[in-house]
């Protein structure tokens, strides 16, 4: 008689206490192998495929696509034993006893998430299982789609379309290798209500649409994001400088740097440069406030975050020891981190353990901003857009590339001299790059 055994949602670790499932990655009937992924789950910090400890028939799914489930829940149910796998030699059938992998903290977390992962590919099992399990009601049957996982990594494009009756299967995607891409799904919206004859397939109405307007859930990073703003504003009693400083020459030594040949060096790895070079005179503003001892503790290294904007949302990735690195390092790790952070694999490592960020919301197109700091640290550095203003340059006035620099700080690590004094030598370096070198 095989035996039934039920997988929980493992602990995911890094507080982390619930995730949403994202796609299924097998089907009731299908024989799994030990450590196979067997559902994709998106939490607060990343998406991660959670890999199943036992061998044998899955019998039952919990929870459809979209659903949130807390730490602890069932997400299937796998008949074990040489009975569930009808043909299969006696090495499989000892696969009941699990591998001992899972539970374990984090799933997935610390994996190379450079390349996709591989899965292995299941075959369905026409036997009937004999325990019982009790399982959800089954789904209602969908049309015949073409073999293959639907290309869409995104789980906002899923989500749009899953709201607004969107079949993904019936897209071609307009990405790399066929991808599904936000605009896909929002020209099949366009087509669907336009006017004209009702298409052949039922469409499903907008969900979470009420007389009050659309209600989003704010959960996932959303969620995870409003509630680190929230606590910052709560605990942080921040205050915010500014200054605007003539870029021209930090603009021309980029210049000549990249023409030398070599990997081409970032605006925004020069800025990471500076800022690690102003902690180091200034090293209040990297440091965090422990309110349990009534301590300020300055932290030795600098792991530097930088603000990067996904379909996800949001996010904060962290390159670490950022003070040893030189420009042509600091862009390789922005670009990594950046690539990771929109194909939504970063890991939580990747975006935990900040000490200082730098926010660039130049890309936005905006001048200037007053952030709010990355809790639990001390302080942020905003970037504006860089563009040609009149300056008075050398007792003339000319047209020169103009920047405003903006510095929100915890006032209960520093005082204001301090954050005026970081703040006027990034502006300094900013405008002449040789005072960065005469401090190294």
């Amino acid at each position: 008689m095989p035996q039934v055994m039920e997988f929980k949602l493992p602990d995911l670790g890094e507080g982390l206490t619930e995730a949403e499932i994202v796609r299924w990655l097998v089907a009731v009937g299908d024989v799994v192998a030990i450590d196979q992924p067997v559902v994709e789950v998106e939490t607060a910090k990343a998406m991660v495929e959670v890999p199943c400890p036992y061998g044998g028939v899955v019998t039952a799914r919990f929870g459809e696509e979209g659903t949130e489930l807390p730490v602890g829940a069932p997400l299937i149910t796998v008949a074990v034993g040489a009975a569930s796998l009808p043909g299969a030699p006696a090495a499989q059938a000892a696969e009941a006893e699990g591998s001992g992998n899972v539970p374990r903290p984090l799933i997935g977390y610390g994996e190379d998430h450079s390349r996709p992962a591989r899965r292995r590919r299941v075959r369905p099992v026409t036997a009937a299982v004999s325990a019982p399990v009790a399982a959800p009601a089954p789904a209602p049957a969908v049309p015949v789609a073409p073999a293959g996982p639907v290309p869409v990594i995104s789980p906002l494009v899923r989500k749009l379309a899953k709201d607004g009756g969107v079949d993904l299967r019936a897209l071609r995607g307009s990405g790399p290798e066929g991808l599904i891409l936000r605009a896909d799904v929002e020209a099949a919206l366009a087509a669907l209500r336009a006017p004209g004859p009702a298409p052949a397939a039922a469409v499903a109405p907008p969900a979470a649409v009420s007389a009050q307007g659309e209600r989003i859930p704010l959960k996932g990073v959303r969620g995870a994001v409003a509630e680190k703003l929230s606590r910052s504003r709560r605990e942080i009693p921040d205050a915010t400088c500014w200054v605007d400083a003539d870029a021209t020459e930090l603009m021309a030594a980029r210049a000549a740097m990249n023409a030398v040949g070599g990997p081409k060096i970032s605006v925004l790895a020069l800025l990471a440069r500076i800022c690690t070079a102003a902690l180091a005179r200034y090293p209040e503003l990297n440091s965090t406030v422990d309110l349990a001892a009534k301590e300020i503790v300055r932290l030795p290294s600098v792991h530097l975050g930088f603000a990067a904007q996904t379909e996800r949302g949001l996010v904060v990735p962290v390159v670490r020891d950022a003070q040893h690195r030189n420009p042509e390092s600091l862009s390789a790790e922005f670009a990594r981190l950046t690539e990771l952070a929109r194909a939504g694999k970063l890991a939580p490592a990747d975006l935990t353990g900040g000490t200082f960020t730098l926010n660039n919301y130049g890309v936005f197109g905006v001048d200037g901003s007053t952030p709010i700091i990355n809790h639990p640290e001390a302080a942020m550095l905003g970037v504006g857009r860089i563009i040609d203003k009149p300056w008075v340059h050398e007792g003339q006035l000319a047209v020169r590339k103009v920047v405003q620099l903006s510095l929100t700080f915890d006032h209960r690590v520093c005082d204001g001299g301090t954050a005026g004094g970081f703040l006027r030598y990034v502006a300094d370096c900013v405008e002449s790059p040789a005072v960065l070198l005469r401090s190294l």
